[in-house]
């Protein structure tokens, strides 16, 4: 329970170091490392920093997130014109891909589907539209185009790892089937954790990472 406590009060501190989160909306409870968000915030990428935040504290197990998006008044907007900013903004920018992105938007909430060459793009993409003002989620369902080069993909999973400071790989196991990778083990901090997967994610030739890595 005391272990608990400090978790607490050190991600309602965090929270509060955090400039995109207005703290006294977002109420956390912890339970055996595992903590809960609720509450409230002004916009999509506001709750996504919330959650950021929390996942910085050592300590922490896992995450519920039960955040709701309550966008003020002035900020809400039509779907159809969330739908031509997202068009627009990845027609801007150099590295969101120009075609096979299809955005839905259905009461503020954004369903991106397609197929594009590599995982930056996907999540370029996701990047700048949940950034959108008006946008209350977003659901990513763009797949990676079959076909890519794979080449050993443990093999420079494994070199990823080893050129992390943050990973330590002694702990994680690393299954291989085409292009799907599943991570297995114990490390220490939950942004080990999320820098692991990132890292399988930059190698060429992944299409999904299945993450069972537990923080101990």
């Amino acid at each position: 329970m005391g272990n608990d406590s400090n978790i607490r009060n050190d991600v309602l501190a965090e929270l509060k170091f955090e400039p995109q989160v207005a703290d006294a909306a977002v109420g956390v409870t912890v339970a055996d490392g595992v903590v809960t968000l609720s509450g409230h915030v002004s916009s999509y990428a506001e709750k996504l920093a919330a959650e950021a935040a929390a996942k910085r504290v050592k300590g922490v197990r896992a995450i519920a997130e039960d955040i709701e998006v309550r966008l003020p008044y002035e900020v809400v907007h039509d779907d159809a014109e969330i739908a031509k900013r997202a068009a627009n903004i990845m027609t801007w920018n150099i590295v969101a891909p120009k075609t096979g992105v299809k955005v839905k938007v259905e009461n503020g909430w954004v369903t991106l589907s397609g197929e594009v060459d590599w995982t930056y793009k996907r999540e370029e993409v996701e990047r700048i539209v949940r950034h959108l003002t008006g946008v209350r989620g977003v659901t990513n369902l763009i797949t990676l185009r079959s076909g890519i080069k794979q080449g050993d993909v443990k093999s420079q999973i494994k070199k990823a790892f080893h050129r992390n400071a943050e990973i330590d790989a002694s702990g994680i196991e690393i299954g291989i089937d085409g292009g799907k990778v599943t991570l297995s083990g114990d490390v220490k901090l939950w942004r080990e954790r999320e820098m692991a997967e990132n890292a399988v994610w930059a190698v060429p030739g992944v299409y999904q990472v299945i993450d069972k890595l537990v923080v101990i």
